[in-house]
């Protein structure tokens, strides 16, 4: 089973060299500006940074304990968790001024 996902994989990777290299070649000799080439590289580059910056947050809240489950607190072995022992509250009937 593993190698069957793994000849899937690599044929999706060779398909995506190939329309690659298609597209690449098929645009022939068109020459990019340099401020195409500077916004190119502007776009990699804060691409790298806004992906590096939410791995970062990642892992900072994963070793915080950010992603933990809530600890819920009981007073005792048969009451409710104190967010739940709340009063309840107390309509007052409204009638309307005639």
């Amino acid at each position: 089973m593993r190698f069957v996902v793994i000849g899937i994989l690599l044929v999706l990777l060779a398909g995506a060299v190939y329309v690659g290299h298609y597209g690449w070649v098929s645009a022939g000799d068109v020459t990019m500006p340099a401020w195409g080439w500077l916004m190119m590289g502007l776009g990699i580059f804060f691409t790298v940074v806004v992906g590096g910056g939410l791995m970062i947050l990642i892992f900072y809240s994963s070793r915080a304990g950010y992603d933990e489950a809530p600890l819920i607190e009981y007073e005792g072995p048969d009451q409710e968790p104190k967010a739940r022992r709340q009063k309840k509250r107390q309509w007052k009937k409204v009638t309307p001024h005639a």
